[in-house]
């Protein structure tokens, strides 16, 4: 059939409008979705964060953090925002401060993607890239150094502070209540990724007020020290950190997922062939993670799919780095664990 004007179906042109007020009126209210045909045999089920405005979880962190400290009156519009990234909370901070006409500084380092570094130019941040690693490889410890001298430097700063400001886990309450309300009841678990802890304690901190119907595992990278790990270097940033965070409360939680950097870019690149999702490095050691979950077959996971994969092209969707980064067997074998789901589906 040919498509033209008269077999389209008109909308009622009566129909009450459905107009937002701003972009961060869209931030949250994500999509909640089953992932059946990379889970055929298990209830799991994908909170789809990469569907918010500026790519990924941390646009609700930023949105929440910036607009709570203007209604207190913490920042105004001569304050000058600061913040140590590896990339999300940097996008997410650069499209609300850009929104509310706050002038921004990210501090960044040389693992930060290359498409991410264009999204912050883009969206006008002002950008501090350090390049002197500690003996673990990891620059965490120098981006914090240099937000102190910039915070001494300028007397109208204000460092959000991912690590340790308290607003940014109460952000993600809403996101718990969210999928709960998607999904009509509580699921037995809730995978989350670590890096600030902000979001694993949101879900943690809700689950303790409903009284911890909800297992909340978190799942870690060899080589963070969140959980007490041995340093070691990392290079997929936002999975993982080399520094504990203040928010922390390990009793509020199941004990955690480790999982290797390589095993999480299987877990993306199966997100991708079965479901068509193309994410990030940290919801792909989600999707690791929660295959190695035991569950009953009554029983419900959720992951976060924390942010777009296109901001991931040139690293962990490319060969050429993953064979320049961890070696060409490696390589092989996340291209075998790939296939090996495709063959367990078609005998099944």
């Amino acid at each position: 059939m040919i498509l033209t004007k008269e077999n389209l179906i008109i909308n009622n042109p009566n129909k009450e409008p459905q107009i937002s007020n701003s972009v961060s009126s869209l931030i949250g209210n994500t999509g909640l979705i089953r992932l059946s045909k990379l889970f055929p045999h298990k209830q799991v089920y994908g909170k789809l964060e990469l569907m918010n405005p500026a790519g990924s979880i941390k646009d609700r962190t930023a949105k929440f953090i910036i607009e709570k400290s203007l209604e207190l009156g913490l920042i105004n519009e001569n304050s000058l925002i600061i913040e140590s990234t590896s990339g999300n909370m940097g996008v997410g901070l650069a499209q609300i401060c850009l929104y509310h006409g706050l002038d921004l500084r990210l501090v960044v380092d040389p693992y930060i993607n290359k498409q991410t570094l264009s999204l912050l130019e883009a969206y006008g941040a002002k950008i501090e890239m350090v390049g002197k690693a500690d003996e673990h490889g990891s620059y965490l410890g120098t981006r914090i150094n240099r937000v102190q001298k910039i915070l001494a430097e300028n007397p109208n700063a204000f460092w959000t502070q991912q690590y340790e400001n308290p607003l940014n886990p109460l952000t993600h309450h809403e996101t718990a209540e969210e999928i709960v309300g998607q999904l009509g009841e509580y699921p037995d678990y809730i995978l989350v990724a670590t890096s600030t802890c902000g979001t694993l304690m949101g879900f943690a901190e809700y689950n303790d007020q409903i009284g911890g119907k909800i297992k909340i595992v978190p799942v870690d990278a060899f080589g963070s020290v969140i959980f007490g790990g041995k340093p070691e270097k990392r290079v997929i940033p936002g999975f993982g950190a080399s520094k504990t965070s203040t928010l922390l409360k390990e009793e509020l939680l199941e004990s955690p997922m480790w999982i290797k950097e390589w095993e999480s870019i299987i877990g993306c690149k199966k997100l991708l062939k079965h479901e068509a999702i193309l994410a990030g490095g940290s919801t792909g050691a989600l999707v690791s993670g929660v295959e190695k979950l035991e569950m009953n077959p009554d029983e419900k996971a959720v992951i976060i799919i924390c942010d777009r994969g296109e901001r991931y092209l040139e690293t962990i969707y490319s060969d050429k780095w993953i064979t320049e980064t961890f070696g060409i067997d490696i390589l092989e074998m996340i291209n075998k664990k790939v296939n090996e789901v495709v063959e367990f589906e078609q005998f099944n």
